[in-house]
């Protein structure tokens, strides 16, 4: 059985609007659903909060009955006839308004989103729907138009301080040279704080957060990028294949170092922003995929690809 009070990202999970790190305007919007809660979509990158934000909004804000269902297991419009149907067409005993939180909506068919549609309209005066998705785009308009948006965007500068104090709650020492370390890689995975907590308990040894940069690692970036522009980017995989331990299999920091590495480059302007750009697309992707290795390596791809 998993015990999750050693899993930093399920022990510090926010449990009440306190704990939550969004900005002040998005906050007190919230905190008026106290009074009549909308139909809401709340949009953002994995790891931004929005699943936490709409079990706060049930179990704090309001106190509901409510039914959890994620759209990426169940996506089909049988889950729209039975499961949420059956729920939403009950009335609470506390005679206050159910809610149901579609996790990760932008999963759902086209034809079960249409089902959902209706099925908001129908039991709109017992129920509301909490919608969660990464991608605003594949939430059909009907659907859209039924909610009240919200973007989820953590705070920086609240993300540095919510890491730093769950370091202190852990009692991990922090040297000078591991704080910066530490503000690099708080802000390097931003907004992604899930993935953030979960770097941070991995670079804990004995009490001590021993944070391993490749920042200053030119000699791997320089190699990398002489076999890029000789269009050698299979040899630039071996390369990086052999070499795994320098930058501890972290591909993501090694495209964000890598991008840096070009930005300083000889290249000229073009081609410069053409690498920039190509790093930056596969950065943004790489929030999303299942593979950080393969995705690396596209970009490699796509690098010498950008030279032609």
């Amino acid at each position: 059985m998993v015990d999750f009070d050693k899993i930093w990202v399920e022990k510090y999970r926010p449990a009440t609007l306190d704990d939550i790190i969004l900005d002040e305007r998005t906050l007190k919007q919230v905190e008026e659903y106290k009074d009549e809660i909308p139909n809401l979509l709340f949009v953002g990158n994995p790891g931004t909060g929005k699943t936490t934000l709409a079990r706060i909004i049930v179990n704090d804000v309001l106190g509901c009955n409510y039914l959890y269902i994620n759209a990426s297991d169940e996506s089909g419009i049988d889950t729209i006839r039975h499961n949420i149907t059956n729920f939403a067409q009950t009335k609470s005993f506390d005679g206050k308004v159910k809610v149901i939180i579609l996790d990760e909506a932008d999963g759902l068919t086209t034809q079960a989103q249409a089902a959902l549609r209706n099925t908001m309209e129908t039991y709109a005066k017992y129920c509301r729907f909490i919608l969660t998705a990464n991608y605003k785009h594949k939430i059909i308009p009907a659907v859209q138009s039924r909610c009240q948006s919200l973007d989820i965007k953590p705070v920086v500068q609240l993300a540095v301080k919510r890491c730093y104090n769950i370091l202190k709650y852990e009692k991990i020492n922090v040297s000078e040279e591991q704080k910066k370390k530490f503000v690099h890689l708080v802000k390097r995975h931003f907004p992604d704080l899930r993935k953030t907590i979960n770097e941070l308990q991995k670079n804990i040894i004995d009490s001590e957060l021993c944070i391993v940069s490749v920042t200053g690692d030119n000699e791997l970036l320089e190699a990398v990028f002489k076999k890029v522009v000789s269009n050698k980017s299979l040899d630039a995989r071996r390369y990086l294949i052999e070499n795994e331990d320098r930058f501890q299999g972290d591909y993501d920091t090694l495209l964000a170092n890598f991008l840096d590495y070009i930005y300083r480059s000889s290249l000229d302007d073009i081609k410069k922003k053409a690498f920039i750009a190509t790093i930056a697309d596969h950065l943004y992707k790489s929030a999303f995929v299942v593979d950080k290795e393969i995705n690396a390596f596209a970009c490699l791809v796509n690098l010498e690809n950008a030279l032609h």
